[in-house]
């Protein structure tokens, strides 16, 4: 797209100069409907030239990124330092070149047409670009009969679709989300977390669900299927436990009939959490050991403040590893390193 036909393709709804004639807060003659309109109407075309602003950015970004891949500095610096003389991070400008990405992606397949996307809120956007392709397929035709579209009716469609075209929910649950009893909104939590499940943990979930198909029981076994999945997924991590005879099915039976399925889920996935940072912990002491150990080598007594610093971490190197908990020095916690064993 040439620069005025950039210019022409923004015209329709933001101007390529945003000048708004805001209403003044302090009209008392001005109606608060009135207000509300006139401030979300600028609003919402800001919104749509933010998402085109992006775009272009992301496709600048893309293009200086392309051309130092094949004939710049060869390591990317190139492109790092064009980022940095413009005050955009890394992430910024990877996030944007996936917008644009998007964008050239959507349009290309058919999903969107070009002159669709002003009809599209950023958010509303981002959104549709990760949805499934016949989601992107309906909110492009709606675009392109001339419908805005808003993060919310995004939202609305993917939580409908999961929901709807999901076979793990009872017919009883999709009768009632059909006849709109049962928002979409509420089952395609449900749903996700569902698909998480082995198909043993579904049963349950399904018969207590076409029981009683109202929206307490879908949030309850929404938070029972989350817990669930934590639970079975800690366990799966958990060494100490893999160690062991412990039964984790019947013990989750247990956790079961006496509803306290969560605070057990909490309590493997802390333990699997412990495990990790403990062998990070570990692998952090060795390492900092031996840094100080080369830095000793490196160091006489020509240097008595390298020796100094050395003296003072010992504390974090030693066996016994010591950190005060507080500033005041009152609460000091203590670990000691085992010697490793010898292999035989």
């Amino acid at each position: 797209m040439q620069t005025q036909e950039l210019i022409n393709a923004l015209q329709d709804p933001p101007p390529s100069e945003l000048d708004f004639d805001l209403p003044n807060p302090e009209d008392e003659s001005l109606s608060e409907v009135d207000f509300q309109k006139q401030v979300d109407n600028f609003w919402k075309i800001c919104d749509r030239f933010d998402l085109q602003t992006d775009i272009w950015r992301g496709r600048i970004l893309r293009i200086v990124r392309d051309r130092e891949k094949k004939g710049g500095e060869g390591r990317g610096m190139g492109f790092l330092n064009w980022l940095k003389e413009k005050e955009i991070t890394k992430s910024q400008a990877y996030n944007l070149i996936q917008l644009a990405n998007s964008a050239d992606t959507l349009v290309a397949e058919g999903a969107l047409e070009a002159e669709s996307i002003n009809r599209f809120s950023k958010r509303a956007f981002i959104e549709t670009a990760k949805a499934d392709p016949e989601i992107q397929r309906l909110l492009g035709e709606s675009a392109q009969n001339g419908e805005r579209i808003t993060y919310r009716e995004v939202r609305q469609l993917c939580d409908q679709m999961t929901a709807m075209g999901s076979d793990l929910l009872p017919v009883e649950v999709k009768v009632k989300a059909q006849e709109g009893s049962l928002s979409p909104h509420y089952l395609a939590p449900l749903v996700k977390e569902l698909e998480k499940l082995p198909i043993e943990h579904l049963e349950p979930i399904q018969k207590e669900m076409a029981s009683k198909p109202d929206i307490d029981t879908v949030k309850f076994m929404t938070t029972e299927a989350r817990s669930l999945g934590r639970y079975l997924d800690a366990a799966a991590q958990v060494q100490t436990i893999r160690k062991t005879s412990v039964d984790m099915a019947m013990a989750l039976e247990e956790a079961l009939r006496l509803d306290c399925l969560s605070t057990a889920a909490d309590l493997v996935k802390q333990a699997s959490q412990l495990e990790q940072t403990a062998a990070k912990l570990y692998t952090t002491w060795k390492r900092l050991g031996s840094l100080a150990d080369r830095l000793y080598v490196d160091t006489g007594a020509s240097n008595p403040h390298l020796r100094s610093l050395l003296s003072c971490l010992e504390t974090l190197t030693n066996e016994v590893i010591e950190v005060e908990l507080d500033d005041t020095g009152q609460r000091t916690l203590r670990l000691k390193i085992l010697p490793e064993e010898a292999p035989f």
